[in-house]
């Protein structure tokens, strides 16, 4: 058992998911990763299983939507790159929304904002964990999407 304590000496009230050690932010959730770098697509699958999650792959917006026609179970959440070759990760989401209406939508990219914006990224769109991310900043903001109250982000 390990506790963490502020160096001050003083304790919260309440824990914020911020406050939650990496390794407790876990979930059985399944997760479609895309990514076309393979080093990044490699290492977020990685951190992602080692904390329980059920992760699908795929290189390409392309990839993704034909495994989403033929995987057969329940894909919680589409974490993938804004940026990249042939169908931007905005576009996917959009398609795969059409498809899977309660899906979750987290989006990542190492792009500065201005380069955002001409990938159709605008502040109605979801959650976007900027690259690069640690194992903890990936986990919480994973959980955070998956745990949202209300509509589908």
């Amino acid at each position: 058992i390990r506790i963490y304590l502020p160096p001050d000496g003083t304790v919260p009230d309440t824990l914020t998911p911020a406050d939650v050690p990496p390794r407790q932010l876990h979930g059985s959730e399944t997760v479609l990763l895309v990514e076309d770098e393979v080093g990044v697509r490699t290492i977020v699958e990685r951190m992602l299983s080692r904390h329980g999650y059920r992760v699908l792959t795929a290189a390409s917006g392309e990839e993704a939507l034909h495994l989403v026609r033929t995987f057969e179970g329940t894909i919680d959440l589409l974490l993938s790159d804004v940026v990249m070759p042939g169908m931007s990760g905005v576009d996917l989401a959009s398609q795969l929304r059409a498809r899977l209406p309660g899906v979750r939508v987290l989006l990542m990219s190492g792009h500065a904002a201005d380069v955002l914006e001409g990938e159709g990224m605008t502040a109605d769109l979801p959650q976007l964990l900027e690259k690069p991310f640690s194992d903890g900043s990936l986990t919480r903001a994973v959980r955070e999407v998956l745990d949202a109250r209300g509509a589908a982000r």
